[in-house]
């Protein structure tokens, strides 16, 4: 047992790859334009003025405003093995051990991001935690069809938009005529060819709930949140208290909100 042909960069690199296949907010939230360290920026174009023509053109600036996030969220994973360097070996070995470390930092990810549902616009919220909207499977596709038109009235693009709900919800929404009755979920939430009002419906059950075990059910466009995570370390070490490798490894990750008239939530009390 040695760790002296540990490579670093094979067990990130799987990590990562991992990691992008299965997160949900990867698939719908913006990524950064620049990163230094751990400190990534977001660029927001500003708006463009359209004017009368009357034989002359006047010129204006278009500004870029630089949003900079700190990753300051930070997880870790750290397991044993008897034989680092015979796992890293066998690259099937080490898909094994990375993927159940990167869907445990998938959730908390994700869990992370769709918490920004506080940040959406107050005239983008269907009920809240005092009163939350009764759903069951005869209204549940209609709440949604109302949460993308609180978007197309923010004028907000129809392209890149997403409706992110959980399994129950999902199983209301299988029992409505619009809707397959037998929905393909991908490795990444996405519900294959169901879209409704415009939004591609994608599954988390890291969606937050409140005390009350109500769903907050999030509709958005692409560039609503901004978000980042990368893998800051991953070495492996000869364990002193045991016969075995250890390896250990941390992640660092952080989402703000960039455009909060671009995301709308339902909260839901399922019927």
């Amino acid at each position: 047992m040695s760790v002296n042909s540990f490579l670093p960069t094979v067990w990130e690199a799987r990590l990562m790859g991992n990691f992008t296949k299965e997160s949900v907010a990867a698939a719908i939230t913006t990524a950064p334009t620049r990163t230094e360290g751990k400190t990534v920026t977001f660029n927001k174009a500003g708006d463009v003025t359209v004017s009368d023509y009357d034989g002359s053109i006047n010129w204006e600036e278009v500004s870029t405003t630089a949003v900079d996030l700190n990753l300051d969220q930070k997880k870790y994973f750290a397991f044993s093995v008897d034989d680092v360097d015979a796992v890293q070996a066998s690259g099937d070995m080490v898909d094994t051990f990375v993927s159940n470390a990167s869907g445990s930092i998938q959730e908390e990810v994700d869990s992370y991001v769709f918490g920004l549902y506080t940040e959406a616009h107050e005239d983008n919220v269907i009920g809240d935690d005092t009163e939350p909207e009764s759903v069951t499977k005869d209204n549940a596709y209609d709440y949604i069809v109302d949460l993308g038109t609180k978007l197309s009235k923010k004028k907000v693009p129809k392209n890149d938009r997403y409706v992110v709900v959980n399994a129950e919800y999902l199983g209301l929404l299988s029992k409505d005529d619009r809707f397959s009755s037998n929905p393909t979920v991908l490795e990444n939430g996405v519900v294959e060819g169901q879209v409704i009002n415009g939004m591609q419906v994608v599954v988390s059950e890291e969606l937050s709930t409140n005390e009350n075990g109500d769903y907050k059910v999030i509709a958005m466009h692409r560039s609503a949140i901004g978000h980042d995570t990368q893998v800051d370390d991953v070495e492996a070490l000869r364990l002193e208290s045991q016969f075995a490798d250890g390896v250990r490894g941390l992640s660092v990750y952080g989402a703000t909100a960039l455009r909060p008239e671009a995301m709308a939530v339902l909260t839901a009390s399922i019927g």
